[in-house]
């Protein structure tokens, strides 16, 4: 199916949104620009989530899903990704930054969603409730009984119900997104649809939030914690509310990007080339150390954001897509660790 531009500029706004929660100043102050960054915390990895759902639908068929042997093929190609998602996870992470790496969730979300691909939109979004709904209780205290018994959770256990985009909560944003994928994304009337639903969504959950703690002030803290939106607070709260600034975000941008396809051809750029853009950066974090996240400058960040957007500018132009390059790594580094293995 042929690429959406709105679809690339999305993700490169998700993507520099996390570069951004990573490397950029902070402030407890809102309105001062340093607060403002903080809405990228959170925020940004959500929509990250939800455009993985909207990519499945698309690499599937999008609003015309595919039967047959080009099911079948779409579904092995999914699994491919989050196969070299997953070594490439685990690659970043044993850099050892400061950086909670969400390669290895999304390879789960992938592998997750390949059963899906010829589910209905709406039940797609009844599972998204549920998610949104039961996930983060059940997530909660599970998490809560391994903590207290001492055990010490798998690596699919960390994936699922762990304290960083847990699958058991955040496959809420992934079925949103591979319903909406499903939808005629040209369509002006979809857009429109979009970007009202994402509106309604952000008030009910970020109001609604404000409205719950206000309520149940006093309450014991299991209680306060199912009524949160703060970043990663991962209650049903915070899913609405992050599904709607991503339906926003996804609504405007969709728009912009047809009408205004110079201007933001940079961020088109950076969202095709998100998975090379996400890896380089926390490379490049590793590099600097710590300090780079920790004590965060406005200078620091300016320079991500700009070295980001034209490199992915100008490789874009003249060379193509950087993903190529990553899955040629991971699929070397695939046939290196199992010649180790069968040698040892």
């Amino acid at each position: 199916m042929e690429r959406i531009t709105g679809v690339d500029a999305a993700r490169g706004l998700a993507v520099l949104g996390m570069v951004t929660a990573h490397v950029g100043p902070s402030s407890e102050v809102f309105w001062s620009p340093a607060g403002w960054l903080a809405v990228a915390d959170g925020r940004s990895a959500a929509t990250f989530a939800l455009l993985a759902g909207v990519s499945a639908a698309l690499l599937s068929g999008g609003p015309d899903p595919v039967v047959g042997t080009r099911l079948v093929q779409s579904r092995t190609r999914i699994l491919v990704r989050a196969a070299l998602l997953f070594v490439l996870g685990g690659l970043v992470t044993m850099l050892g930054t400061p950086v909670a790496v969400i390669l290895g969730h999304y390879a789960l979300y992938f592998a997750v969603v390949v059963a899906f691909l010829r589910a209905r939109p709406r039940e797609l979004l009844w599972a998204a409730a549920g998610f949104a709904v039961l996930g983060p209780p059940i997530c909660f205290t599970i998490a809560a009984t391994l903590a207290e018994e001492q055990v010490r959770p798998t690596m699919l256990a960390d994936l699922v119900v762990g304290p960083y985009y847990p699958a058991g909560i955040w496959m809420a944003y992934v079925f949103t997104g591979l319903a909406v994928g499903r939808l005629d994304l040209r369509s002006r009337d979809v857009r429109l649809r979009l970007a009202g639903a994402g509106a309604g969504l952000a008030i009910v959950g970020y109001l609604g939030s404000r409205v719950a703690l206000a309520a149940y002030a006093g309450a014991p803290e299991s209680t306060l914690q199912l009524l949160r939106a703060g970043p990663h607070d991962d209650t049903a709260f915070e899913v609405v509310g992050n599904t709607g600034v991503a339906l926003v975000v996804l609504a405007v941008l969709l728009v912009a990007a047809e009408r205004w396809p110079r201007a933001l051809f940079p961020l088109v750029a950076t969202g095709a080339l998100a998975l090379t853009v996400y890896v380089g950066h926390i490379v490049v974090i590793a590099l600097l150390g710590d300090d780079v996240v920790w004590h965060a400058t406005a200078g620091t960040w300016a320079a991500f954001l700009v070295v980001i957007l034209v490199a992915a500018s100008l490789w874009r132009a003249f060379v193509g897509r950087g993903q190529v390059i990553l899955e040629r790594i991971a699929i070397l580094l695939i046939d290196l660790f199992g010649e180790r293995a069968l040698t040892h």
